[in-house]
């Protein structure tokens, strides 16, 4: 599908994960999330509160990472840390799913995992007063078509928002295939976030033209100044 500009920056997550990003980055990040009305970015725990500072009275979101990027806490844990990032501030969560545990057949586990996050959302969004977007990573590259299949009905069944295919830090990141897979099993009630390996404007494209609806990426300029070309 055709996008402009502005409607491909609202569809991209802005993302600085790395383990040695400085606070110097992520007020860079910020400048140029609100230069260029990116969707959201996503940081770390530790730096969430400094971007909803740096980007109060905007229109770009603030979202974060639970359990990451591993996916091998406990239910508890992923719970907790989930609910430390939305007390500071943020309004997307992006938490990874148990990968080992759903390779290992155990999907009521990795249901629990999901639905404990995406409960613990629900019930803070009333006293918040806005929505919180929870996205599940699947890590798509150590998974067979399958058991994507069953990763991305767990998704849509215990009502998080969007399945993403990737953490960016695995053996692999998003492809067009991937995407066209995942949505043909969500359908259209849950979004589809690409993420992982996305330098170029015809990459994200591609991608949007598979059916993703958000795009995560720490090259967001370089693809927004590429596109506008």
């Amino acid at each position: 599908m055709p996008v402009n500009r502005f409607q491909l920056a609202k569809m991209i997550d802005y993302a600085a994960l790395q383990a040695n990003t400085t606070e110097k980055q992520i007020r860079k990040l910020c400048a140029e999330a609100k230069e260029f009305h990116v969707a959201s970015v996503c940081v770390n725990p530790a730096y969430v509160g400094l971007a909803v500072n740096l980007l109060k009275g905007s229109d770009v979101k603030v979202g974060s990472v639970v359990d990451f990027p591993l996916g091998q806490s406990t239910v508890r844990v992923k719970s907790f840390e989930a609910l430390d990032c939305i007390g500071r501030g943020a309004n997307e969560i992006d938490m990874v799913m148990n990968v080992g545990a759903l390779k290992s057949g155990r999907l009521e586990l990795v249901k629990r995992g999901i639905e404990s996050v995406v409960k613990l959302a629900r019930a803070k969004e009333p006293q918040l007063g806005q929505t919180i977007t929870i996205k599940v990573i699947i890590e798509a590259c150590y998974l067979t078509d399958q058991q994507k299949r069953q990763a991305s009905e767990i998704v849509k069944m215990s009502g998080a928002d969007f399945v993403k295919t990737s953490t960016g830090f695995g053996s692999g990141g998003a492809t067009a295939k991937d995407v066209k897979l995942i949505r043909e099993i969500v359908g259209f009630d849950v979004g589809v976030k690409a993420s992982g390996g996305i330098k170029t404007c015809d990459k994200a494209l591609e991608l949007i033209e598979a059916g993703a609806t958000r795009i995560g990426t720490s090259h967001a300029v370089p693809i927004l100044e590429e596109c506008a070309e």
